[in-house]
């Protein structure tokens, strides 16, 4: 089969971070939306992609891209996709995922009805049968249509690739994985300076900061919706996979996680055991306030509590006011702090020498960054 275009999905704000993997990866970047970084490549860039990308949620085979301004515009376009060079006669193909953002088509329930009608009507054609079975394997359709211009795509990865398969235990507010990643390679982190979560709760910055330090790939202990399709070649996913365990290297530096809570911290331990960095990173019960090292040029990425309730504004403004005395007893570290509380930097004392919007699930944060002027 000739290349394709295959689409990375990731979180809004993560699309640089992206760009960076793909292109360390050594892809050339074929296009880039908001959500989205593209490529050109075969079934084995798909396996490759899918094991590897920290920041993606999804690695999508794009189908076509089309201006839909009417359900018959949708119809016809969707018609005209040739669905069997990927899908075989027997495959079921539901239209699992719609979003439409400042489109006409905003009915999501009618896209997918059309969308699923016209591609029905594709296949039959191919196939040359009044009939499709759909009792083969399941080849997810997601449609994104934004401004009026709609992506149909594939998805190959089945479940959120944020989703590694080590936590199986978390804390209440847990950080998603890909997001963790996006922190910690927005801070230039790859294992050459001490790296601390002074709040490190179930430990998803740390684990995923000792994955990039090691170049563990981050998919390495789940399973992915291609598996099942009837185009996979097992044997070459296994060297795919082989290539990546290859390239794994020992951490040289400390990775600290401290956290005041003994019980999330057990869990801290078991999910980096599940992910196999349990030598790589430490973890301690310590009160934040507590922290200190020798070290210099290390670096704090953490993702503190706000205040959800109102009793808990005038303590959580005192961690913030704390976490200043801590930074600032540092020598030449810098300080990455994921925050959805918009007082953090009031209340800190001090205005962060950078800041990034980014969407912790639908929540909007920032990262304020410290110490980031002086990065040599």
């Amino acid at each position: 089969m000739d290349k394709f275009l295959i689409t990375a999905r990731c979180s809004f704000g993560l699309e640089s971070m992206l760009k960076k993997e793909i292109l360390r990866l050594g892809y050339e970047i074929a296009g880039s939306a908001e959500g989205f970084v593209s490529v050109m490549g075969d079934m084995n860039d798909v396996y490759r992609l899918n094991l590897n990308l920290r920041t993606a949620t999804r690695v999508l085979i794009e189908l076509a891209e089309f201006e839909a301004r009417s359900f018959d515009e949708l119809f016809d376009n969707v018609n005209a996709i040739d669905f069997s060079a990927f899908l075989p006669k027997n495959a079921r193909f539901g239209v699992e995922k719609i979003t439409s953002v400042k489109s006409e088509l905003f009915s999501k329930s009618d896209c997918q009805r059309i969308i699923k009608k016209a591609a029905v009507e594709s296949m039959k054609r191919s196939y040359k049968t009044d009939k499709i079975p759909e009792s083969g394997s399941n080849y997810p359709i997601y449609a994104y249509i934004r401004n009026n211009i709609a992506k149909i795509c594939l998805n190959t990865s089945g479940e959120s690739l944020h989703k590694r398969g080590y936590r199986t235990s978390q804390g209440k507010a847990p950080l998603k994985e890909d997001l963790a990643a996006g922190l910690v390679l927005l801070s230039g982190y790859y294992g050459k300076e001490p790296l601390c979560d002074i709040m490190c709760g179930s430990g998803t910055i740390l684990i995923e900061g000792a994955m990039i330090a090691s170049n563990t790939p981050p998919g390495l202990n789940r399973h992915f919706g291609f598996e099942q399709w009837d185009m996979y070649n097992k044997r070459a996913f296994e060297e795919v996979k082989e290539e990546g365990i290859s390239k794994i290297r020992p951490v040289q530096n400390q990775i600290l996680g401290n956290d005041i809570d003994g019980n999330v911290l057990k869990k801290a331990r078991e999910n980096a055991k599940r992910a196999g960095v349990e030598n790589m990173v430490h973890f301690q019960k310590m009160d934040m306030r507590d922290f200190s090292s020798k070290k210099k040029g290390g670096i704090i990425i953490t993702n503190p509590p706000y205040a959800e309730r109102i009793g808990e504004r005038k303590q959580t403004e005192k961690l913030y006011k704390d976490m200043r005395k801590v930074y600032e007893s540092l020598d030449d570290w810098r300080m990455y702090v994921l925050c959805a509380n918009e007082d953090f930097t009031r209340c800190y004392g001090k205005k962060a020498d950078k800041n990034r919007k980014l969407f912790n699930g639908n929540m909007m944060s920032y990262v304020y960054m410290y110490g980031v002027n002086n990065r040599r």
